[in-house]
């Protein structure tokens, strides 16, 4: 009770401070905030369709970009579209599972494949739009579904092989899908807070971790870790959300050029977020960690392991809105790669 009366307060001040800030100008203004620095993907793609939504409504339509927890933090900003205290956010699809369990399909491992022109056709296809249409119901106006890396696996144990992860302990967000994925290849799973993740790793808490290239190399867990296998097992999504009036009162076409805007930039946004990937790739090897790659066979081995118990996971807290998704990216995966 305290906690949703502290939330609503928190919500109610972010209302009085952007007050001030509210553009006249304009016809239309959203402000949108977001968690990353202003020198991450996330921001620099946010800045880019601001210009061309400004360019082709001729300035009719006006993006406010805050970052770096401007406007609070996740759910304070996800709450805040909610109530259209703010207009948007782009938010890592982790962070929206407690509004939406059916985002959760994002968190089901090798769910897309590694060839990034595939993936995009999933993200395009019936799955994607399965995905935002299942945020309608819940105060949410869904439009893009961006890429912000794939997380991989580091240990202090052997990862030589798929056989290797049997009995060892990995830290896990607080999500059932993970705890399956780890139990499909016997290995323990323990969800612990992202913060404590470090002191676990150097105490022997767990073994390992999972997480993007470059946030392995910014919180230094090289120096807690010996091995690293780089999978791109688990997709980092972020979803674009508006609040749905203020969306409604757009006219069709300045929502059309948006959504276009949105999709537009998405390459330009994966581009400058690998870039960080091959570049946290060297830091970790100029380290000393003992890095390989996941092969093609192992990775259709992991696949065949993981993916249906996620699978049932996701489904067990999902209900009918996740068996939609799931039946529409299982027969747009099977299209698009030929595998079923």
């Amino acid at each position: 009770m305290f906690g949703t009366h502290f939330r609503i307060a928190g919500v109610v001040a972010l209302a009085a401070t952007l007050l001030a800030g509210t553009a006249a100008a304009q016809e239309f203004t959203a402000r949108i905030g977001h968690l990353e620095s202003p020198q991450q993907a996330r921001h620099q793609g946010l800045e880019m369709v601001a210009d061309l939504v400004k360019e082709r409504t001729k300035g009719a339509v006006e993006f406010s970009i805050y970052p770096a927890g401007q406007l609070g933090q996740a759910r304070e900003m996800n709450e805040g579209v909610q109530l259209g205290v703010i207009e948007g956010t782009v938010s890592p699809a982790a962070f929206l599972a407690g509004f939406n369990p059916a985002v959760s399909i994002l968190d089901v491992p090798f769910l897309y494949p590694a060839d990034r022109k595939t993936a995009a056709e999933l993200r395009d296809g019936p799955f994607g739009d399965a995905v935002l249409e299942s945020f309608e119901p819940l105060g949410f106006k869904a439009v893009a579904i961006w890429p912000n890396g794939r997380k991989s696996f580091t240990s202090n144990k052997p990862m030589e092989s798929v056989d290797a992860f049997d009995g060892q302990r990995f830290r896990v967000m607080d999500s059932q899908v993970l705890m399956a994925q780890f139990d499909a290849v016997g290995a323990s799973a323990v969800p612990l807070p992202f913060g404590e993740l470090y002191t676990a790793l150097q105490t022997g808490v767990v073994d390992g971790q999972e997480n993007a290239l470059d946030t392995i190399a910014t919180m230094k867990y090289n120096e807690v870790q010996k091995n690293l296998l780089v999978s791109g097992h688990g997709a980092n999504e972020d979803v674009v959300l508006f609040n749905p009036a203020w969306w409604n009162s757009l006219p069709a076409e300045y929502q059309t050029i948006i959504v276009e805007a949105f999709d537009e930039v998405r390459p330009k946004v994966e581009a400058i977020k690998e870039a960080s990937q091959d570049k946290a790739l060297q830091t970790l090897e100029d380290a000393g960690m003992n890095v390989r790659e996941l092969t093609d066979e192992e990775r259709r081995k992991m696949r065949e392991l993981m993916y249906p118990k996620a699978r049932e996971a996701y489904l067990a807290q999902a209900g009918d809105a996740g068996k939609a998704i799931v039946d529409a990216y299982e027969a747009q995966y099977e299209k698009v790669t030929g595998d079923n």
